[in-house]
């Protein structure tokens, strides 16, 4: 059921006008019948990730706000594929599912040990005992694929391995790398620090920079530097605030002080930096 939901309120259950009380209770529900711990069929980790990521949305009054309006644009061309739930990129919540247990369960799962789960890709490690009649047939299959080949069949099956590797070299080489750098980057030459001329943005070139650009190309270039290095600070910034409003309200919501503290913290650095350009270019 959990593959087959299109968006968070299916997810949990809930109708769309869900109070706070709704939701936790749909959330306990879910979250202890598909935590791996106790529910060892495949899949139950993606699920149970799908699950703390729908609260996580729906209990933050600003996402859950920006989630009913443009939730629905968000949604990926899916038709084919079984995993509906991880189709809104802009609405993933900044906290993992396991600090979301942790604050209705105590750090625990009521019945003992709790797996982490972040960057968990599949669920190889929860598969249900299986029967001696499948473990035999598993046995044999593992020995008829380790068995020794012959080098020409060997050769045979990697070699698309040598065409994408020959291909990739090619490409690299043929590739001409851009001229700056918002970061230093010794792969492809660019350990020279500059500062442009007008808002003084730190970027990185390579040796041969002062020879290409010069006079007019050179204003035009910092002014592209400048532009990108804004809008990295603006994305970073709206990352910060998103974390620092999704763990006040989760702090809010539980009356916990340790997330409480956290969110206080937290300190907005590209915020800052952001206010610094904009006044840096309102005094010129």
């Amino acid at each position: 059921r959990i593959k087959r939901c299109r968006d968070y309120y299916e997810i949990l259950g809930v109708r769309r006008d869900a109070g706070e009380e709704e939701l936790k209770r749909a959330y306990r529900r879910l979250a202890l019948k598909f935590h791996p711990d106790k529910n060892r069929a495949p899949g139950a980790t993606e699920a149970f990730k799908a699950i703390g990521n729908a609260f996580a949305v729906l209990s933050n009054p600003e996402k859950r706000l920006r989630y009913d309006e443009f939730g629905s644009d968000q949604e990926r061309v899916t038709a084919g594929q079984a995993r509906h739930y991880d189709c809104y990129t802009e609405f993933e919540a900044d906290i993992t599912p396991e600090e979301i247990f942790n604050v209705f369960f105590g750090g625990h799962f009521p019945t003992g040990n709790i797996h982490m789960f972040s960057n968990v890709a599949r669920d190889v490690h929860y598969y249900p005992r299986r029967h001696r009649n499948e473990r035999a047939w598993t046995q044999e299959q593992e020995e008829e694929e380790n068995r020794p080949q012959n080098s020409y069949s060997a050769f045979i099956q990697l070699m698309p391995v040598f065409i994408i590797i020959i291909v990739s070299v090619i490409t690299q080489l043929m590739a001409t790398n851009p001229p700056y750098s918002l970061f230093y980057k010794s792969s492809i030459g660019h350990v020279i620090s500059r500062e442009t001329e007008n808002l003084q943005v730190p970027y990185y070139v390579d040796k041969n920079f002062e020879k290409n650009y010069q006079g007019a190309e050179l204003q035009e270039l910092e002014k592209t530097v400048e532009k990108d290095y804004i809008d990295y600070i603006q994305t970073s910034c709206w990352k910060e605030k998103q974390q620092k409003s999704d763990l006040s309200n989760l702090a809010k919501l539980y009356r916990d002080e340790r997330l409480k503290q956290k969110a206080e913290s937290l300190k907005l650095e590209h915020c800052e930096k952001l206010s610094s350009l904009i006044g840096m270019h309102r005094g010129g």
